[in-house]
C-alpha cells in the first residue's frame, strides 16, 4: 500500500514532485544519451536510451533478485554470475530491446559490460547490464558504442528523474520513489507497463542507498521487500524474461538502525509496485485486493492474484461496472482448485468498504449498486479518449491520484494475510499490444 495518496493537478505538477523524490544518495552519478538505430528484423528507424548508474567506488555491497521465467534475457544470466563477483562499480541499461533469445546474446551483453568498463575505467565483470523492450531482437551494438561516449560524458550528480525517462518503454510517466534512513536515504526508480506478473515482471527496479549495510544484509532483506511489493502484484499475468531488482549501497552514511532501513526498503519497493500498476499499459483503475483469515500467506495471495487476473473481474471494473459476481467466481475458482477442503460457509467479501457477501449469500440492492458505481468512478484514473485511427491512446501522461479500487475478502479460516495489487483492462490495452513493435 503506498504510504501516501498524493493527487497531481497537471503533469507539471507530478514532475515538479518527483524531482523532490529524485535526489541520488551520496556516492552515486547518473547519465543518459539517445541513439538511432534500425533494427535490422523490421527494417524501421527506432532509437534507444542508454543509462548508466556509476558508483564514485565500486562496492562489495549489492543485491539482486532475478525473473523466474525459464528463458531469461542476456543481461539475467550475467547479473546471476556477477552476484559472485567481490564487487560492482556500475549499472548499464538500454531500452527498446530485451537481448532474450537473440543469436549470440550472453556474448553481446559481455562485449557491451567490457566497453563500458572501458569508458569508466572498471573491469567488465564489475558492470551489471539491464535490458528491456522487444523480445528476439538483436542488439544494434556498433550504434550503442558509438553513443556510449556521450552517455558516459553526461554522468552527474543530479536528479534521478532523466533516468527513470530515460529506462522506459511503453510507461506513460517516470517513476520515482525514496524514504530517508537517519543522515542516509533509500532511492528507488524503475520501469515496468506490460507483461508484468512477478516473479519478477517485464520490469527493471534500481534501489540505491548511501546507508552502509553490508553484503549479507542487503540480501538478506531484498527478498522479503520484493516478496510483499512486486510478488504481489499483476497487470496481465504474464512473466517477463529480464525482471530484475537490484540494491547497491555507496556505504557514505552510517546506519544506526538497520530494522528501521529494512522498513523503508520494504516500504520503497511497495511504492514502486503500486506505481507499476498504475502505469500499466492501458490501466483505468488499480485494484487494491485484501485477503485475510487464510490457512497460509501463499493462499491467500492465490486468492488475490485470482482476482486481479480474472479477464471478466478486470474488464467490468474498467467499465465501472460492479458485476460482482465475477469477483466471487474468480475467488472460487481459485479456492476449488487450490483449498478444495476449506470451509468458505463464513467467508466475507467488501468492497469499497461495502460488505456485498456474508453467510453464503449477496447482500445487494440499488443503493449498495449505486455505491459501488460510485466507488468504481472515484478510483478511475481517466475515461476512454476516442480512438485515432482506430486505436486508443491512454489521454493522460501523468498519474492523477492514487485512489484504488479496495476489495476485502475475509476467508475466516486461519491467521495468515495478502495484500495483492493488480490492474483493469482496457482498449488501451489491446491498442498498445496489437501494435507494440510498431
Amino acid at each position: 500500500m503506498a504510504s501516501t495518496n498524493l493527487t497531481f493537478s497537471s503533469r507539471d505538477a507530478h514532475q515538479a514532485w518527483l524531482h523532490t523524490q529524485a535526489v541520488l544518495p551520496v556516492g552515486f552519478r547518473v547519465g543518459t544519451t539517445t541513439l538511432g538505430f534500425t533494427p535490422a528484423e523490421v527494417l524501421r528507424p527506432a532509437k534507444m536510451n542508454l543509462t548508466l548508474v556509476v558508483l564514485d567506488r565500486p562496492t562489495p555491497d549489492f543485491a539482486a533478485v532475478y525473473t523466474r521465467n525459464a528463458f531469461p534475457g542476456a543481461p539475467v544470466i550475467l547479473g546471476r554470475q556477477r552476484l559472485q563477483q567481490a564487487t560492482v562499480g556500475a549499472v548499464v541499461v538500454n531500452n527498446k530491446v530485451s537481448n532474450v533469445c537473440a543469436p549470440d546474446g550472453v556474448a553481446v551483453a559481455e562485449r557491451w559490460c567490457e566497453a563500458v568498463a572501458g569508458v569508466l575505467g572498471l573491469q567488465g565483470r564489475q558492470v551489471l547490464p539491464n535490458s528491456t523492450g522487444v523480445i528476439g531482437w538483436r542488439m544494434p551494438m556498433e550504434a550503442m558504442l558509438a553513443a556510449l561516449p556521450d552517455a558516459a560524458a553526461s554522468l552527474g550528480q543530479r536528479s534521478l528523474v532523466d533516468a527513470a525517462t530515460a529506462i522506459m518503454t511503453t510507461d506513460l510517466y517516470p517513476k520515482v520513489r525514496r524514504a530517508s534512513v537517519g543522515p542516509g536515504s533509500i532511492v528507488g526508480f524503475g520501469k515496468g507497463a506490460g507483461m508484468i506478473e512477478p516473479n519478477l515482471a517485464t520490469m527493471l527496479i534500481f534501489l540505491l542507498t548511501d546507508v552502509a549495510i553490508p553484503r549479507s544484509e542487503l540480501r538478506r532483506m531484498l527478498v522479503p521487500a520484493v516478496d510483499c511489493s512486486f510478488n504481489c502484484m499483476s497487470i496481465d499475468s504474464d512473466t517477463s524474461t529480464s525482471d530484475t531488482v537490484l540494491l547497491l549501497s555507496s556505504g557514505a552514511a552510517p546506519c544506526a538502525n538497520p530494522a528501521a532501513f529494512e522498513h523503508a526498503l520494504s516500504q520503497v519497493c511497495r511504492d514502486l509496485a503500486e506505481d507499476l500498476a498504475r502505469n500499466g499499459e492501458g490501466v483505468h483503475h488499480v485494484m487494491r485486493v485484501r485477503v485475510s483469515g487464510a490457512p497460509n500467506e501463499a493462499l491467500a495471495r492465490g486468492v488475490g492474484k485470482s482476482v486481479v487476473n480474472s479477464p471478466l473481474f478486470k474488464c467490468a471494473v474498467c467499465g465501472n461496472d460492479p458485476n460482482v459476481g465475477r469477483l466471487l467466481c474468480a475467488i472460487g475458482k481459485y479456492l476449488g482448485l487450490a483449498a478444495p477442503e476449506l470451509d468458505l460457509r463464513n467467508l466475507r467479501i467488501r468492497v469499497g468498504g461495502l460488505a456485498i457477501f456474508e453467510a453464503g449469500c449477496f447482500h445487494l440492492d440499488a443503493k449498495v449498486e449505486a455505491a459501488l458505481v460510485a466507488h468504481l468512478k472515484q478510483a478511475q484514473l481517466y475515461a476512454s479518449a476516442a480512438p485515432i485511427d482506430g486505436v486508443f491512446r491512454p489521454p493522460l501522461d501523468y498519474p492523477p491520484h492514487e485512489r484504488c479500487v479496495e476489495v476485502e475478502i475475509d476467508l475466516d479460516a486461519g491467521p495468515a494475510a495478502a495484500t495483492v495489487i493488480g490492474a483493469d483492462l482496457s482498449h488501451e490495452y489491446v491498442s498498445e499490444n496489437g501494435d507494440y513493435r510498431s
